[in-house]
């Protein structure tokens, strides 16, 4: 007999019969995207699925801290996706986390290790996790979750005593890290700013480069989940800025900023970058990469495993060492891509003109590059929900071909994924922009859109209360996003709906300060309507109609997509007390 010594991880779901007589169809369907979450993040943690049998599933790991690390990542991602169903039609997970020897035989582990982690599995709660005696002396110290102690148990068909912690897994509270007032707390996990690389070429033309660069890396670095990394929009405001690291550190709440530069000559690219613990402004790794321009890409890599290395080597150990593997993209391509999602980023029409004109360049120079597709879609949702377009059904069926398209050449990429929201949410197919805002943020838990998505559809779906998280950790990720006028105008329209309509002005009046887009003023004129303030609300109605919809009809059709009329009238009739014709 072969042996080893692995963490078994165990899950079954709580109540799977009664949920299977109730609508056998709709929990299939369901357990099936579940099982699909469960095996790639298996996959993420180094993990192996050895045993999958109806509602249960079980897996080795070489490590017990990416044991406990996977089996909450599974009940944080498999909680964000519940939140979207009727609460008697919820799947929940139970999880049971041992560390023992186990016999091997054709693939399969068996022995007492695996027995024992199914008896945890079955006292744990629905939506919960317990764990061995012989885990938690393994995780000590390397772990934050906090265990509470459940004493000495006896499990059934187990000859011994076991000791047993209960894992609390709830992730951080977006609302008490200080994102509405005062500092920013550190996230309870590594975090990390990077801070736009310096283009060293001496010709101006090169910084979108440059930027690419940088976006690419904060991309790579996010899908680590278990780092919190600052989203591109925030972290770019410190473009051409003097850096104080202790300062931009506090201000965004982190700990780690990574910064660097770019110099591209010809046919050659020079890379430099530097990884600074701002707490003790130590440095902590250093690179410099001289190499050909058709490297760039291998470079981006590399910095991402070493910047991941440097910080958390349990991590590397894992999904570190699967580097985020482009496309062999023609570097050409990804110059054009880049400058017009510069021109993208800079929120006027006449520079989403220019974004436009890029992006179509990208896609000819490659047409298998999946980010051209996607850039093309963004910019196309931009033009939509600023009201910019003449046409919105046009532009709609447009958005939802490329991004279907990117999706098929890059399903990974969550930009991709958010594309394909934009695309749905226009076309108002609700549950298809639901499930793409989900996969970005399965793919990516740093993805600031992703969140930004989900919060955004539950809204259009009725489901207020729950949209609130999301848009909140999409504003903790992004703290000075120049967008966050989006963030902040769906939390108000949420809050609106909530009949918040106090705090539904506080957030449009926040909104409102950054950008005066009919998006956002519509939320605070019927907050004020609803407030009693009419005059207040009469003239930011005047205002409104100076920025109406050029294409109305498609505007409040497509922009505004509710899926109970009920939630579209309350909006109306806000809106009718200011004045406001529709």
């Amino acid at each position: 007999m072969e042996r080893k010594l692995v963490a078994i991880l165990s899950t079954d779901v709580a109540g799977y019969s009664r949920l299977t007589a109730l609508d056998e169809e709709g929990t299939l369907r369901t357990l099936a995207t579940y099982q699909q979450i469960i095996s790639e993040l298996t996959g993420e943690h180094d993990g192996r699925v050895f045993a999958n049998a109806g509602d249960s599933a079980v897996a080795e790991f070489p490590s017990p801290v990416q044991s406990l690390r996977c089996a909450v990542a599974i009940q944080r991602s498999l909680s964000r996706h519940n939140k979207d169903l009727d609460p008697g039609r919820r799947i929940e997970f139970r999880i049971g986390v041992n560390l023992g020897d186990v016999v091997t035989a054709h693939g399969n582990l068996l022995g007492d290790g695996v027995n024992v982690a199914a008896r945890l599995q079955e006292i744990a709660t629905p939506g919960g996790i317990c764990i061995s005696g012989s885990i938690r002396e393994q995780i000590y110290g390397k772990a934050n979750f906090r265990l509470t102690h459940l004493g000495e148990r006896t499990l059934k068909n187990i000859p011994r005593p076991v000791s047993v912690y209960r894992v609390d897994w709830e992730a951080e509270d977006p609302t008490e890290s200080g994102i509405l007032g005062g500092a920013l707390t550190l996230p309870d996990k590594p975090s990390i700013v990077v801070l736009p690389f310096v283009n060293m070429s001496g010709d101006p033309e090169q910084q979108y480069f440059a930027d690419g660069i940088t976006e690419d890396i904060i991309t790579a670095l996010s899908r680590h989940r278990w780092f919190f990394v600052i989203a591109r929009n925030t972290s770019f405001i410190y473009k051409d800025r003097a850096v104080d690291i202790k300062k931009i550190a506090t201000d965004l709440g982190v700990r780690y900023v990574l910064e660097g530069s770019v110099r591209k000559s010809g046919d050659r690219v020079r890379v430099t970058g530097q990884l600074i613990d701002a707490e003790t402004n130590a440095h902590l790794w250093a690179e410099r990469y001289d190499r050909s321009f058709e490297d760039v890409f291998a470079i981006q890599d590399e910095i991402t495993e070493n910047v991941v290395g440097a910080i958390e080597p349990e991590i590397l150990m894992g999904e570190g060492r699967r580097a985020i593997q482009q496309t062999r993209t023609d570097p050409d391509a990804f110059v054009c891509c880049s400058r017009g999602m510069w021109h993208h980023y800079q929120f006027t029409r006449d520079d989403f003109a220019e974004a436009e004109r890029w992006v179509r360049r990208a896609i000819e120079i490659d047409p298998r590059y999946a980010r051209g597709y996607m850039a093309l879609a963004r910019v196309l949702f931009g033009k939509c929900i600023f009201s910019w377009t003449t046409d919105v059904d046009a532009e709609r069926l447009e958005i939802l071909r490329l991004a279907e398209r990117a999706v098929a050449l890059d399903a990974r990429d969550p930009y991709c994924q958010y594309a394909l929201f934009a695309g749905a949410i226009l076309s108002r197919n609700h549950q298809a922009a639901l499930a793409a805002a989900q996969r970005a943020i399965d793919l990516n838990p740093n993805f600031a859109p992703g969140h930004l998505a989900l919060g955004w559809v539950r809204i259009y779906m009725g489901n207020f209360d729950a949209a609130l998280d999301p848009l909140l950790r999409a504003l903790r990720l992004s703290p000075q996003d120049p967008i966050g006028f989006l963030f902040t105008s769906r939390i108000a329209l949420a809050h609106y709906h909530l009949g918040n309509y106090e705090e539904a002005l506080h957030f449009a009046n926040l909104a409102l300060a950054s950008r005066r887009l009919h998006l956002v003023l519509i939320v605070a004129i019927a907050s004020l309507a609803r407030l009693g303030r009419p005059n207040e609300a009469s003239a930011l109605a005047r205002e409104a109609a100076e920025v109406s919809p050029q294409d109305p009809d498609g505007y409040w059709e497509s922009v505004h997509p509710y899926a109970d009329p009920a939630d579209r009238q309350h909006l109306y009739e806000g809106l009718r007390k200011a004045g406001l014709a529709l």
